[in-house]
């Protein structure tokens, strides 16, 4: 296998309202999808929401909430002023704020929200990462 992630994909409970919220932050959703599933294009990869409970059935687990699943996704930002209007983006778009951004113990920048479904988005300004103009990430060495 390969090391690479080609998709993540979001359970929620009302893909529109997500949509919405997702639309708000700017991003543009593919042609593709439907009322079920929609797909944005996210750098190298793909970000969807699929309806929670057609991602249950897919994967052959019970739709139950989970509270904090330990997954945390992440959107690196090229300044620390860039971390701070990200953030309140969110905020206004309907994300829920779980932590306002603060100097983070690793030497960089960070905030974390929720979206509207509750899952866990961090926004960082790290000094050892660099971005490419397209937003790709780099890890150093």
């Amino acid at each position: 296998m390969e090391q690479r992630i080609s998709l993540v994909t979001l359970g929620v409970a009302d893909v529109a309202r997500a949509r919405a919220f997702y639309d708000a932050l700017g991003w543009r959703a593919a042609k593709e999808g439907d009322a079920d599933v929609v797909f944005y294009q996210a750098g190298g990869m793909v970000l969807s929401l699929y309806r929670r409970a057609n991602l249950a059935r897919d994967t052959h687990l019970p739709d139950a909430p989970t509270g904090f699943a330990a997954v945390s996704l992440a959107y690196n930002a090229r300044t620390r002023a860039e971390v701070d209007a990200v953030h309140a983006e969110a905020l206004a778009a309907g994300a829920r704020e779980l932590a306002p951004p603060c100097d983070a113990e690793w030497g960089g920048y960070h905030g974390h929200f929720a979206d509207p479904d509750g899952h866990a988005w961090e926004i960082a300004w790290n000094p050892f990462f660099s971005l490419a103009e397209d937003g790709r990430i780099s890890l150093p060495g």
